[in-house]
Formats: structure tokens, C-alpha cells, sequence
């Protein structure tokens, strides 16, 4: 596959900007639960409070993102086609600091209608928007590969983490990293369960000067210290995080940019799963605030937390 090449433009690692979908039908997908471990199914009586509480949790997590300066850019998911999942923005699309909008092939069949053309349309209307890549075409060929859920990227220097599994195929990661020319560090993980963890940024994330990782998850010793050395060659200071906590979400963090500086946002249970030493690891000295809030509910029945519900916004705004 070929595709144009993009602009050699240094990006930022983090941005003040990201896009939020507000939901209008959260709940537990059958789908996605496949593979995804993290998931607890909701009794038919309990749909509506689950959907309620959902948007209850993502309107105040919203709240605390705004008061804290960073700009969050939030569209209302269209009723009609039901998305349980819609919340989660970040598996469909990757902005980027050329003006590149990518959209990317989704596993389940079900959560490839949340890549809305109005939502598209807005980011043309509100950025500088140059060009796109559109990859969902490889579903015809069972390539898959859903975002910054499977990719973690490092902006700056170029290199793209990826734990492979189903929702990452290696062929579809290759691809992209040579269209985008991101060097690749790929590797397999394994849950307590024995399978692969479903999405990459559940066990890792990646900030301007730290990493958070659960390396017990890399079974194979080689890949394990690939991870390492790639990430100490371009200088992230390695937080490791356990399995447990893992479990928690506290490897599903992103790092943003608020009228204060950096900050680390998370949900509620991966913050109190963090250890008093790794939460001052990762303030990095009082130059990174730790927002958290409670996502209880869309952690339970979605799956996914709180870096899933943001999908960064890299684009060049609009000059007024």
C-alpha cells in the first residue's frame, strides 16, 4: 500500500486540545466484550442508568478538563445509529500537526459508525485541515488497526509502541508507520486471563518526560527490553506499573496541557491504584498536575477509561 507522505513537521508531544463524544447510548457492547476483558455485561433492567450515569461521569470529567484550562472540543453523538461505544473517540481518529486527519479501520462492525462525517466536518470547519488518509478500507481485507488504542505514539521522535493483537494487525501497523514515518517498537502482551491485552494504551502511556508502562505484561524477555531501551534512548523516565494495577486503569492516562502546564488525567481508580511514590514520579517535581476523576461506570461496562475518551486535537487552528 502507498500512500502521500506527510509533512516533515516537529510536533509537540502533548496539545491543550482534544475532542470529547458525549454519549446518548452508552453501554455494554457484546461486540467489543470479545476480547476485551475489562467489560461487564448490564441486565436489560439496568440500560437506562447505566446510560445516564455514563453521561453523568463524562459530563463532570468534561467539567474538570475545562477548569483546569484545557480546551475540550465536545460533540453529542447522533441518537440514531445506537453506539454503545461512541464515547471512545480516540480508536477511530488521529489528528496531526501537518493538517492530516487519519481515520482507521475498527475490529467490530458495530463501532465503525462512529466515524461520522459531521464530526469530520467540524474539524474542517474549526482547523486548517490539509489533507486525509482514510484506512478504513482495510476492513475488506481484515486489517485493523484502531488508533491510539493500538498505537502509542511519540510525536516528537517519531516512534510508534504497539502491542499486537487483533485490533492491531502487524501488516496494517507497518503500513502506516511507513506512510506516516514513524519508526515501529512492536511486541505482544498477555492479560492474567492468557490473552492479549485488546489495546495498547491500556497498559502503557506516554508523556513529554515519562512513560507509564506495565512491562510484567510482555511475556517474550527480547521485546520486554526493546520497550525499555527504546523508551530510555529518547529519554522518558519509566513509571512500571503492575498487573493489579493495570486492572485499575492506571496505565489508560493522558498527558495534556492546562493553563497551569502539563497535566496527567486519569480516572479515580487508576489514580488511588498509584502508589504514593509513582504519583510523585509523575508530578515531576509539582510541574504536573494529576486530575482525576470518577469513570466507574464507563470503565465497568465500557471497558475504557479515561485516555479512550479523548481524542487529541493536533491541527492548526484556524487564523481569525
Amino acid at each position: 500500500m502507498s500512500f502521500t507522505q506527510p509533512d516533515q513537521i516537529i510536533s509537540a508531544q502533548t496539545t491543550n486540545q482534544i475532542m470529547m463524544v458525549r454519549p446518548r447510548n452508552f453501554g455494554f457492547n457484546p461486540e467489543t466484550a470479545e476480547d476485551n476483558v475489562f467489560q461487564t455485561p448490564v441486565a436489560k433492567k439496568d440500560l437506562k442508568a447505566v446510560a445516564v450515569a455514563g453521561i453523568e461521569e463524562f459530563d463532570a470529567f468534561v467539567e474538570k478538563l475545562r477548569a483546569a484550562g484545557v480546551d475540550v472540543h465536545v460533540i453529542q453523538d447522533s441518537d440514531q445509529p445506537e453506539k454503545r461505544d461512541a464515547i471512545y473517540p480516540n480508536n477511530w481518529i488521529t489528528t496531526h500537526a501537518d493538517g492530516l486527519i487519519v481515520t482507521y479501520p475498527m475490529l467490530s462492525e458495530s463501532r465503525r459508525l462512529e466515524r461520522r462525517p459531521e464530526i469530520i466536518n467540524y474539524l474542517e470547519e474549526n482547523f486548517q485541515v490539509s489533507r486525509r488518509l482514510t484506512l478504513e478500507s482495510w476492513e475488506e481485507q481484515d486489517l485493523i488497526l484502531e488508533g491510539t488504542g493500538s498505537m502509542i505514539l511519540d510525536r516528537e521522535n517519531r516512534i510508534v509502541y504497539c502491542s499486537l493483537s487483533q485490533r492491531a494487525d502487524e501488516p496494517a501497523l507497518r503500513d502506516w508507520a511507513e506512510a506516516m514515518r514513524y519508526e515501529v517498537c512492536a511486541f505482544h502482551s498477555e492479560g492474567e486471563s492468557g490473552k492479549p491485552i485488546y489495546h495498547t494504551n491500556v497498559l502503557m502511556a506516554l508523556g513529554t518526560t515519562h512513560a507509564v508502562i506495565c512491562l510484567d505484561v510482555i511475556p517474550n524477555p527480547l521485546e520486554r527490553r526493546a520497550v525499555v531501551e527504546k523508551l530510555e534512548s529518547t529519554g522518558k523516565k519509566i513509571v512500571e506499573i503492575s498487573n493489579a494495577q493495570v486492572d485499575q486503569f492506571a496505565g489508560n492516562m493522558l498527558e495534556v496541557v492546562g493553563t497551569d502546564g502539563p497535566i496527567w488525567s486519569m480516572s479515580s481508580s487508576a489514580f488511588n491504584a498509584l502508589t504514593p511514590d509513582q504519583r510523585e514520579e509523575l508530578s515531576n517535581g509539582g510541574k504536573t498536575q494529576l486530575l482525576h476523576s470518577d469513570l466507574s461506570t464507563i470503565e465497568q461496562h465500557g471497558g475504557g477509561s479515561a485516555r479512550c475518551m479523548m481524542a487529541e486535537l493536533f491541527l492548526p487552528e484556524n487564523q481569525s
